[in-house]
C-alpha cells in the first residue's frame, strides 16, 4: 500500500508567498517598485524554493515550477483521491481527502494568481 503525505497549504500562505515572488519580481525589473535602485542596494535571489510557476489543472496534473529550476509533478486529483482508499480506518480516508481537495484547490488559486500578477508586471514594463 503507498501512502502519500500532502503538505497543505492555508488559504493565506499562498497570497503570502506570491506577494514576496511579486516583490521579488519587482525588484529584478530596472525602475522597479521604487524607480531607480540605488548603487549601494544588492538585489538578492529568492529561496531556491521559491515557487515561480504552477502549470496544468488538478484533473489532467499540476506542475510546481521553482526558481532554482526543479520542478514537481504531484499525481492527478483523481490519483490522489484513489491512493486515500487504501487507509485502512474511515478518519484516515476523510482527512486524506480533505488534505488532496485542499492542496489542488490552493494550486488552482496559486496558479491563477501568479498569472494575474505576471500580466499586471507586463503591463508595468511595457
Amino acid at each position: 500500500m503507498i501512502r502519500m503525505q500532502f503538505h497543505v497549504i492555508g488559504r493565506r500562505s499562498p497570497y503570502v508567498l506570491l506577494g514576496a515572488v511579486v516583490t521579488a519580481l519587482l525588484l529584478l525589473v530596472p525602475g522597479g517598485a521604487s524607480g531607480s535602485p540605488s548603487p549601494a542596494a544588492k538585489i538578492h535571489d529568492p529561496p531556491r524554493k521559491t515557487i515561480v510557476r504552477v502549470s496544468g489543472d488538478a484533473a489532467n496534473g499540476f506542475g510546481i515550477h521553482y526558481f532554482d529550476g526543479t520542478s514537481d509533478f504531484p499525481p492527478t486529483d483523481s490519483e490522489a483521491l484513489a491512493e486515500c482508499t487504501e487507509y485502512d480506518e474511515q478518519v484516515d480516508r476523510v482527512k486524506c481527502r480533505t488534505q488532496v481537495r485542499t492542496w489542488y484547490y490552493d494550486l488552482a488559486d496559486m496558479h491563477q494568481t501568479i498569472h494575474y500578477y505576471k500580466a499586471l508586471l507586463e503591463e508595468a514594463t511595457d
